[in-house]
C-alpha cells in the first residue's frame, strides 16, 4: 500500500520511517514523502496510480494542505482512495473544512502513531 506523507517538517520522514520500520520491510507498507503542497501535486502526476492514501499536514507554507485536497479532489479523475489530514491545531473549522473538501479522516499532532497504524490496517485489503 502506497502511502503519500505531505509536511513541511523534514523529520517527518525519519519518524514515519522508524514508527513502520517492521512495515516498512515487510513491504506491507511504502511511504513516500513530500515537502509541500506543490511537491506532492508534482509527486502525485508522476504516480497517479500507485498512491492509495496520501497524509497531509494541513499548516504548511504555499499551499495548505486544505487546498492540496481541494487540487488532488479537481485534477485527479481517479483521486487516492484515502486522504488524512493532521494539524497541531485540532480546531474544528478546520476540521469540517476538511471533511467538506473531501478528506477521509483528521488527525491532530502529535500523532499517535498506534491509532494511525490501526486505521491504516483498516485500510488493508483483505
Amino acid at each position: 500500500m502506497q502511502i503519500l506523507v505531505v509536511d513541511d517538517e523534514t523529520d517527518v520522514r525519519d519518524l514515519f520511517q522508524q514508527r513502520f520500520r517492521r512495515e516498512i520491510r515487510s513491504g506491507q507498507w511504502t511511504f513516500s514523502f513530500a515537502f509541500s503542497g506543490e511537491e506532492a501535486l508534482e509527486f502525485l502526476r508522476a504516480h497517479h496510480s500507485e498512491v492509495l492514501i496520501i497524509l497531509s499536514d494541513i499548516n504548511m507554507p504555499g499551499m495548505s494542505g486544505l487546498d492540496l485536497l481541494g487540487h488532488v479532489k479537481e485534477e485527479f479523475e481517479m483521486p487516492p482512495t484515502t486522504m488524512m489530514m493532521i494539524t497541531a491545531y485540532g480546531d474544528d473549522e478546520s476540521h469540517q473544512k476538511a471533511l467538506a473538501l473531501g478528506a477521509h479522516d483528521f488527525l491532530t499532532k502529535p500523532v499517535d502513531f498506534a491509532v494511525l497504524k490501526d486505521k491504516l490496517a483498516h485500510l488493508l485489503p483483505s
